[in-house]
């Protein structure tokens, strides 16, 4: 059966607990031994069928008790309400991992490797991002607070800029990488302080990333 034509690009801006040097892009153990975080996009060219979802915002939290291979992980998503019912419903069937070749996307992936989908969120989605200097300030709601900026080495002499390249990605081509904190209190609570910080320009259809 084919799937639904969609494709979504736009800027994301995400924060886990591992170090800045996140295992998981390098096919090793979490640094806590487990996965928890969150990643917030803006769509600014995206379509879901004949449904445009240009300008819309969303967000996902994700957790699990091990490694993300292992499963038991549990995930809510997070809609901007100015999203239609329409656009509501084709981005939570996207970030769901729907209408998508089996692990082509890191979303298939989460979905995958989660028993629990908690209930999905309509809140409002406040945040500011650049991706070039590695900075974010992000609001949801009264649920999440996340801020982002660039790694300071530790025997000073200022901002350090490191990026991640994988050719074959699921997530991503290319992220600049940083310093990022986090605090939610949604069905799955954060408490994140300096930790791995991750800026894209985020390009997904059906297949995977698109190049």
């Amino acid at each position: 059966m084919p799937f639904t034509d969609w494709y979504v690009e736009g800027s994301s801006f995400g924060n886990c607990n591992c170090n800045y040097a996140c295992p998981c892009q390098f096919e090793e153990l979490p640094t806590q031994g487990n996965c928890r975080g969150f990643e917030v996009l803006r769509v600014s060219k995206g379509h879901f069928g004949e449904i445009d979802l240009t300008g819309t915002q969303a967000a996902l939290l994700y957790a699990w008790p091990g490694p993300i291979f292992e499963g038991n992980g549990e995930m809510q998503v997070i809609i901007d309400p100015s999203a239609s019912t329409e656009q509501r419903n084709a981005l939570e069937r996207v970030f769901h991992g729907e209408e998508t070749e089996e692990m082509a996307t890191h979303w298939h992936v989460f979905r995958t490797m989660c028993d629990t989908v908690h209930e999905t969120l309509y809140l409002p989605i406040d945040f500011e991002l650049d991706i070039e200097n590695r900075t974010a300030a992000v609001e949801i709601g009264d649920v999440l607070s996340s801020t982002g900026r660039p790694i300071q080495a530790p025997h000073g002499g200022g901002e350090h800029r490191v990026r991640i390249d994988i050719p074959g990605g699921i997530e991503f081509t290319v992220a600049e990488i940083g310093s990022a904190s986090t605090r939610a209190a949604a069905a799955i609570s954060l408490d994140l302080k300096d930790s791995f910080g991750q800026w894209h320009t985020l390009r997904h259809g059906p297949t995977g990333v698109v190049h």
